[in-house]
């Protein structure tokens, strides 16, 4: 085949202004050959071996489009040459039996043909185009991206492409170098859009509603949070230390778990309150706003003092719910003895924490030594040794410089065990969550928490 057989249907050099995006200098115009046929034809030919390799196959652009000079009459098929010399011969043969001949058709395409990337690449200066920033990510109707200084002069412009682009976004915003230093969540600028910053944000069947200038939230997260959420039991008790907005802490409880959930930033304890009634787990989730350290030794005793109802099985959704309360008014109706709503359990109020969540990767391990002696009460003289026959496991996330598997490994069980005072059992896991950076990965550090620190004078 010819080279003709290979449309180019790549934007046109960029020849419009630097400082604003005209979209009118992306248009691009080229004539191919349609072949006439009648409406109850057409599928013949998109069906014909003969043309498999000579029909019009460019994204978004239709292969049978009406003929303008008989609308309401033929359809013209659209092949992906501009000559006739190009067809090939068994092609041609085909064409001259079942088309009433050939004509000439203009494709046109404009700014909404090619994609933002495409768009980028003609408009960026040649030496940056390599490693264009076209990629980010989305939570709730904000994308956000991590612009490298070098491309911060077209911010503006990549912004507006993504924004026009893809239609779930009204606001970008980029990520600036700058991270709260208390409450740990980014800074950040609006590039386009409106400054519209409060989220509702969909992840494991639950709605998240917050301010993404005010908390830290990381949709790329997502297979982390269902990996550790999947590793629960319905009946456990989950104490997330730095629990956020809720991205554990929701699915926990959606599942049956009861929560502790704490965090040191109000708007996070605010928005995670508001989660959690927003998913309908308000009574299996308890919320607090307080250092981690202080939660971490104070939640043992709380949990005993003030222990979560036993699990009592799935919650039934609204359908069920209303179903069943139409079942009982039924039954009052007709005069018969209405059973009660919910069967008396027989099992113990849960008192015992199974897991404690430490999602902060960044100082997570800096927290452990607050685990040291959290099962001795001193000041009651409480024995919890029969409560805690098994200890909880601990998940903490943290950053490593160690590339290598097992340096990293070493890296992060060393600081961890220099923290608790105390070697790690052999029930311990390590989980490479995601790479952050050149020269940084972010892991969590799972282990059962030795007795002998948890009961540590």
């Amino acid at each position: 085949m010819s080279r003709h057989l290979y449309l180019d249907a790549s934007p046109p050099p960029y020849t419009g202004p630097r400082d604003y995006l005209d979209r009118d200098a992306f248009r691009k115009s080229f004539s191919v050959l349609g072949a006439r046929v009648p409406p109850e034809r057409t599928r013949v030919l998109l069906k014909a071996g003969e043309l498999r390799n000579c029909l019009m196959d460019l994204p978004k652009i239709r292969t049978v489009v009406s003929d303008s000079s008989q609308p309401d009459g033929d359809r013209l098929v659209l092949l992906r040459m501009a000559n006739e010399a190009d067809i090939p011969q068994e092609a041609q043969g085909f064409l001259d039996k079942e088309a009433k001949g050939l004509v000439e058709y203009k494709v046109d395409l404009d700014y909404d043909y090619w994609t933002a990337e495409e768009c980028l690449q003609v408009f960026l200066p040649e030496e940056l185009r390599e490693g264009a920033p076209v990629g980010f990510a989305m939570t709730g109707h904000i994308a956000h991206v991590n612009l490298n200084n070098e491309y911060l002069p077209f911010k503006h412009i990549i912004g507006q492409l993504i924004l026009d682009k893809n239609k779930r976004v009204k606001t970008v915003v980029n990520k600036l170098d700058s991270i709260d230093t208390k409450f740990r969540f980014f800074k950040m600028e609006l590039i386009a859009g409106e400054p519209d910053y409060v989220v509702e944000h969909h992840e494991s069947d639950c709605r998240f509603t917050f301010d993404f200038t005010e908390v830290y939230w990381n949709s790329r997260l997502h297979t982390e949070h269902d990996r550790l959420v999947q590793m629960f039991k319905p009946e456990d008790v989950v104490a997330d230390v730095f629990a956020g907005v809720g991205p554990f802490a929701v699915p926990a409880a959606k599942k049956g778990c009861a929560v502790l959930g704490n965090d040191l930033n109000p708007n996070s304890a605010k928005y995670l309150l508001k989660n959690v009634q927003g998913n309908r787990v308000a009574d299996l989730v308890r919320v607090s706003c307080e250092d981690g350290r202080d939660f971490i030794r104070t939640s043992v005793s709380r949990l005993f003092d003030e222990p979560f109802p036993a699990y009592t099985g799935p919650k039934p959704s609204r359908m069920q719910e209303e179903k069943e309360r139409k079942r009982l008014q039924k039954l009052a109706a007709e005069g018969q003895p209405v059973p009660p709503t919910t069967l008396a359990d027989s099992t113990k109020p849960r008192q015992r924490i199974s897991h404690f969540v430490m999602n902060l990767p960044d100082s997570a391990i800096e927290f452990l030594d607050a685990f040291r002696g959290i099962l001795t009460d001193n000041e009651t003289g409480r024995n919890l040794s029969g409560t805690y026959d098994e200890m909880p496991m601990i998940h903490c996330h943290c950053f490593t410089r160690e590339l290598e598997p097992a340096n990293a490994e070493r890296d992060i069980r060393q600081r961890a065990e220099e923290k608790l005072g105390y070697p790690l059992t052999a029930e311990t896991s390590f989980h490479l969550v995601r790479s952050v950076a050149p020269n940084k990965e972010m892991y969590c550090i799972s282990f059962r928490l030795p007795r002998e620190v948890a009961f540590a004078s």
